[in-house]
């Protein structure tokens, strides 16, 4: 597809912007203390580089009554935005800052409560807020307008003010919070109030030509602020002529819908954006949607949908999408995979912001792509293993001219990735398979498949460093956490299956019912359970655990399976429990908490415990006296954990020791 409008600059009041592909403000935890970083400008340089039109920085917080991680409370961030914005400029990019008050969304640093609109609990955590009085209001107020100052101060080139997500100011707008009567509550025109005077006083601080716009979007919550509502909200602002841009997400904490997983459609949002958007004509639209690919920006943008097209996971996965694409190599765009671990769910942990297919996200500095440098010396490099962690310990090896040959037991490539793949709604994670095999070919590899390399195998070679990515394997044990002296009666039936048994041999008679028993607590429960309602069993999941997948993030990857599992299937959950014993057909399954248990109808049994690492061919080669400073190991090889840590250490192991 040609992408003529994706190229197309943009002109949003005073700034032109070179291209319509930007990047919403997102958390990063890549702050120090609430300031600017080194890591955190090596971050968005690296987007800048790579084509980038215009990107929003992360919210920064406007008064010490709510807090992020990044700070825009006094003038100390002058000088940290003057650094971001030298580094960046030379590279054609433009920095729009998110101003921001969480509300009673957000705590107060020492603990006090947070300030909010009424005394309406926090609806994801039930804290009851401080209702704000109108000298706090006037106050909040008076720091947006010190912050948008110091925006312009920073050489900062436009401002967004955060109304959207069910922070401060759509707590104003929104009627199942703001139970106001006062001038700043009831009816729309009151509860619009305090956003016209945020957008009133940072009007003020900036010039003329200066963008000030909104981000905005519908409360899903029933009762709340409605599309209508926003329509009219946003029709007013743009008639008062306070906003020179729309920025469209929404979603907030009655109804997390933020941050779309793979299991979502692309342009999860542009049904619930249409009218808002539609309000808008005449000022530049900016909208979201696990949007992966310029091709699909383009469409959007053909179709007179939007202006401007995020593109914001898909650039924390590859920050040079625009330059590969302009150099006619779009095939070596790595693409988003959608699964939220280290990006969306670790940042919301506390984690600094990474990626699980893209190891240099968030570690520009240290670990971006164009920083690796030629060997000193090259040589030969074995990899034993053609999982994501042995082709990511593949390519970077070619990446510095070595010779590689890459073993893999099976017949395909992508490991545990290949297996995971064939669940229903996770066909997107073998996207970075894919990528990676098309990379290991196009630098050259030696791919032998269907071959198992034994130590004779690998001293042919003559290798001057061997990489041990063999993985690992379900334990087949009848082991569980919770009563770990001895396996499960019953473990050992041909009906009891690992997650990997069900997805590549799933047997012709599964029966009608099935018990999935997760002791793991991250993706492949889930997966065998959609899997089996899939397949109209009637499924009963058991954990020890207290929740559901507690290794995953339940707002973008758990609730919405959930959601779809009762509403498609005869699902059944019982939590903190355990299986005391395997029949033919049924299942005893014992509360941990009262010792209680019940018989449950079981034709197939999915049992999901800790897995075996595959490490024997590094004490073989030990034994036959290869020396373990030419050795590493990496990804489930070392200890059995998830694609992120394995795509990783493939990645830093073998940089740092090749």
């Amino acid at each position: 597809m040609s992408l003529q409008f994706v190229y197309e600059p943009l002109k949003i009041k005073g700034v032109e912007v070179r291209n319509r592909i930007s990047r919403s403000a997102h958390g990063t935890n890549l702050t120090d203390y609430g300031r600017i970083t080194d890591q955190l400008i090596d971050y968005h340089v690296a987007r800048a580089k790579g084509g980038v039109g215009l990107t929003f920085l992360e919210a920064a917080t406007v008064h010490p009554s709510s807090v992020l991680s990044l700070a825009n409370l006094d003038d100390t961030i002058i000088d940290g935005y003057r650094r971001l914005m030298k580094a960046i400029k030379p590279h054609g990019m433009r920095v729009f800052q998110q101003i921001w008050h969480g509300g009673h969304i957000y705590p107060v640093l020492d603990q006090s409560p947070p300030w909010g609109v009424s005394a309406v609990p926090n609806p994801a955590t039930g804290i009851v807020p401080n209702p704000m009085g109108l000298a706090e209001i006037e106050e909040v107020i008076q720091h947006f307008a010190n912050a948008a100052r110091r925006c312009v101060e920073g050489g900062i080139e436009g401002i967004e003010v955060h109304a959207s997500h069910g922070y401060l100011i759509m707590q104003f707008l929104n009627p199942l919070v703001n139970k106001r009567t006062d001038q700043y509550g009831g009816s729309l025109e009151n509860r619009m109030r305090f956003l016209r005077e945020v957008l009133l006083a940072v009007r003020a601080q900036v010039p003329d030509d200066y963008p000030v716009g909104i981000r905005m979007g519908a409360s899903t919550g029933e009762g709340g602020l409605d599309e209508d509502e926003l329509a009219l909200v946003v029709q007013t602002l743009q008639a008062e002529k306070l906003i020179d841009f729309l920025d469209l997400s929404w979603s907030d904490y009655f109804n997390f819908k933020f941050v779309a997983a793979m299991d979502q459609p692309v342009g999860y949002q542009l049904s619930s954006s249409e009218k808002i958007a539609a309000a808008s004509r005449g000022i530049p639209r900016f909208m979201i949607g696990r949007f992966r690919t310029l091709d699909e920006a383009e469409q959007l943008l053909r179709d007179g949908v939007t202006d401007m097209v995020h593109m914001t996971r898909a650039h924390i996965a590859d920050p040079d999408i625009i330059r590969k694409t302009q150099a006619g190599k779009p095939e070596q765009v790595r693409s988003c995979i959608g699964c939220n671990q280290a990006c969306w769910q670790g940042v919301n942990l506390g984690y600094p912001l990474a990626c699980t297919i893209n190891p240099a996200a968030g570690r520009e500095g240290d670990l971006a792509e164009d920083l690796i440098r030629p060997a000193d010396d090259p040589g030969k490099v074995v990899v034993i293993g053609g999982g994501p962690a042995g082709m990511e310990a593949a390519r970077v090896a070619a990446l510095r001219g070595h010779r590689v040959t890459l073993f893999e037991a099976g017949p395909d490539l992508g490991g545990q990735v290949a297996v995971a793949k064939r669940a229903p709604r996770l066909h997107v994670i073998g996207d970075i398979a894919f990528w990676l095999e098309q990379e290991i070919f196009r630098l050259g590899v030696d791919v032998r498949t269907s071959t198992y390399a034994e130590v004779e195998d690998v001293l042919e070679e003559n290798p001057d460093f061997v990489v041990i990515a063999c993985g690992s394997i379900p334990r087949h044990n009848g082991i569980q956490y919770a009563y770990p002296a001895e396996p499960v009666p019953g473990f050992d039936q041909p009906h009891v299956l690992s997650p990997i048994d069900l997805l590549t041999a799933t047997p012709a008679k599964l029966g009608k019912s099935a018990v999935v028993f997760d002791d793991v607590g991250h993706y492949e429960a889930v997966a065998a359970a959609e899997f089996l309602l899939a397949k109209g069993l009637r499924v009963t999941f058991v954990t020890r655990f207290a929740s559901v997948a507690p290794q995953l993030d339940h707002v973008t990857r758990v609730d919405p399976a959930f959601r779809r599992f009762a509403e498609e299937g005869d699902f059944r959950l019982l939590i903190r429990s355990r299986i005391d014993h395997i029949g033919i057909d049924t299942c005893i399954v014992r509360t941990l908490y009262r010792g209680d248990s019940e018989e449950v109808a079981a034709d197939t049994v999915v049992f999901i415990n800790a897995k075996e690492p595959m490490r024997a061919v590094y004490d073989d080669l030990r034994e036959r006296g290869f020396g373990k400073d030419r050795m590493v190991i990496v990804g489930d090889a070392r200890a059995p954990r998830d694609l992120h840590l394995a795509i990783s250490e493939g990645h830093r192991l073998v940089r740092a020791m090749v």
